[in-house]
């Protein structure tokens, strides 16, 4: 039998780290761009919320003036309630596309055209939904506007009312969003272990007691990340109010990352600073959501061990 040499022992330990520095090689790429586009410019608008400037001129320090004017500004109130309708309503996303999810996910006859009918919000432009329920929503012409007159007798324009208007996008939201749930959802069932429904099946569970107890366990993951994008999709909800209203009628249908658009890039602004101020605190905001959906998904695990 030949000793073991030093030579014999470099071979495989030289082979194991290889095998372990080949994940961070084809990981760096993803980390490089991640550093540069999202880490390097959320410190450079915490950094940019404390001047005043314009985008062109001196920058000029005013420390924490930004976040005290927000404290005042009655725009950015309307704003922030605005957001948090949004994110109400919003959910209401995760329940209808797990309910669509379960209903497609049977085998029936021109399943493939329900499938094919329901997935298509999500594969088309927030802009183009916008639009569509512009139309859908527009006086004299308008389907929504012609059903309500037809069935009350009266006339309601839902994006020139005030009261109104928000509930008007967010309902044009909710479509693509519930599709978007149902596709996670779906792959969710795909991978609900078969053995656990035919033993609960043996054991009486059916209906609401399947869901609850069998299914409904086993899409954890798929319902943290459903949760994770409704949440964002809420808070920048940008896209559709600028095409639908593009903030009116007078600021009443604004939300933090459309008003803060208007603070630092649009013609009524050109504010940075205060934009960027505006900017954290959605962000804020936002990490406050996402970190008590980790933490409880987290400590879920941590307890199922």
């Amino acid at each position: 039998m030949a000793p073991i040499t030093e030579k014999h022992t470099a071979a495989p330990r030289k082979r194991r780290s290889r095998q372990s520095l080949a994940p961070w090689l084809f990981l760096a790429p993803g980390f490089a761009m991640f550093l540069v586009y999202v880490i390097v410019p959320v410190f450079q608008s915490m950094w940019v919320s404390f001047f005043e400037w314009d985008g062109l001129s001196p920058k000029i320090w005013i420390g924490l003036g930004n976040y005290i004017e927000l404290f005042d500004d009655e725009a950015f109130y309307t704003s922030l309630k605005n957001n948090v309708i949004w994110l109400a309503l919003y959910m209401l996303a995760v329940p209808a596309g797990l309910m669509i999810a379960l209903f497609l996910n049977q085998t029936v006859r021109g399943i493939r055209i329900y499938k094919s009918l329901f997935f298509f919000p999500f594969v088309i432009s927030q802009v183009v939904v916008g639009l569509i329920f512009s139309w859908f929503y527009a006086p004299d012409f308008g389907l929504f506007y012609k059903l309500i007159e037809w069935v009350t007798g009266s006339q309601v324009a839902i994006l020139a009312d005030e009261h109104l208007v928000t509930y008007g996008i967010i309902v044009a939201g909710l479509w693509p969003q519930i599709a978007y749930c149902m596709i996670l959802y779906l792959t969710g069932l795909n991978a609900v272990a078969p053995d656990q429904i035919e033993a609960a099946r043996l054991d009486g569970a059916k209906g609401m007691k399947m869901l609850w107890y069998v299914v409904l366990p086993q899409l954890r993951p798929a319902t943290f990340i459903a949760l994770v994008v409704t949440v964002i999709g809420a808070l920048r909800s940008f896209d559709l109010v600028s095409i639908m209203t593009s903030g009116g009628p007078y600021g009443s249908s604004r939300v933090l990352s459309y008003y803060m658009y208007e603070q630092a890039l649009s013609e009524y602004g050109y504010r940075m600073g205060y934009g960027a101020a505006i900017a954290v605190v959605l962000f804020a905001i936002m990490m406050i959501f996402i970190s008590g959906f980790i933490w409880k998904m987290w400590r879920d695990e941590q307890g199922a061990r």
